[in-house]
This record gives structure tokens, sequence and C-alpha cells, in this order.
């Protein structure tokens, strides 16, 4: 029983190492590209001109509902976004959907109806809605007038 019991513990060991040196070496490449993408963002010079972003109708692009305006786009920072959207009464962006990345929605100005999983809420400025990544959201305009409402995103870098 004694040698039984000596081969089970040692088994159980090399099982023990296997995994973890697979946990070790996940960790050591996750830091290594997460080194990698600092890196990258550290070689990039910010100043007082491309960090701070007035809002400039000029700058906007149109949408079918209304425009938006891209305070900071997903190549200036790994992938993070800063994104204001105007929507016209009684319209949305688009349908329902959904994706891999998770987004917060943060109302300015007007009445929004949130959609998610199914379910919807309607609420007012200085609200925020948070959409879980793969979930099932929207938002649309559910006032009489202009809907504009901040979407923070961060995108996966290619």
């Amino acid at each position: 029983m004694g040698i039984l019991f000596f081969v089970q513990k040692y088994f159980k060991m090399k099982k023990f190492k296997c995994v973890f040196f697979v946990y070790l070496f996940l960790v050591t490449y996750t830091n290594a590209q997460d080194n990698n993408q600092l890196t990258e963002d550290s070689t990039k010079e910010y100043t007082i001109e491309n960090c701070v972003n007035q809002f400039d109708a000029d700058k906007t692009s149109p949408t079918k509902v209304g425009y938006q305006y891209w305070f900071t786009d997903k190549d200036f920072l790994d992938g993070r976004t800063l994104k204001m959207s105007v929507v016209a009464p009684h319209k949305s962006t688009h349908a329902p959907h959904q994706h891999i990345e998770d987004e917060f929605f943060f109302i300015l100005e007007g009445t929004a109806q949130f959609y998610l999983n199914g379910k919807t809420k309607t609420a007012g400025s200085y609200t925020s809605f948070y959409c879980p990544s793969n979930s099932m959201h929207g938002i649309s305009n559910a006032g009489d007038t202009e809907l504009k409402y901040l979407v923070i995103k961060k995108y996966e870098k290619n």
C-alpha cells in the first residue's frame, strides 16, 4: 500500500506541476503582451495639444439619424474610445445588436430608451447604461428633442 500511495502522490504532483507550468506560461505570455502594449503606448508622445480634445462641429461625422464626434478614436490609446452620438427624436442609431466588447453609454441630454437582453428602460440626462460583453443591447431616442450621449468602449487592437 505504501508504494501505491507514493505512485498516486507522484502523479498528482506531476499533474500539479504541469498545470502550474501552463499557468505560469499563460501569465508570462499575458504580461509580455501587456508590456509590449505599454511599450507601444509609452513611445507615443502625449502633449497638451493631443491630450485635450474640444468639440468641433466641423469634425463631426454624419449618421443616418444625426451625427457622431470622436473625442478619442481607437488609434489614440490601446483601443480605448470616447465618442459622442447625437440622435434625432424618435430614432435610433441601429437595431439592438451584440459584440465582444463591453461598453458604457452616458446620457448628456434628452431621453433615451435602453434595450438590454429583451428588456427596456427609459431614462434622462446624467444616466449611465452598461452593456456587458456579448449582450443584446441598443439605445434609441424616446424624446421629442435630440438625444446626446457618450459611448465609452475599448476595441481590441489589430
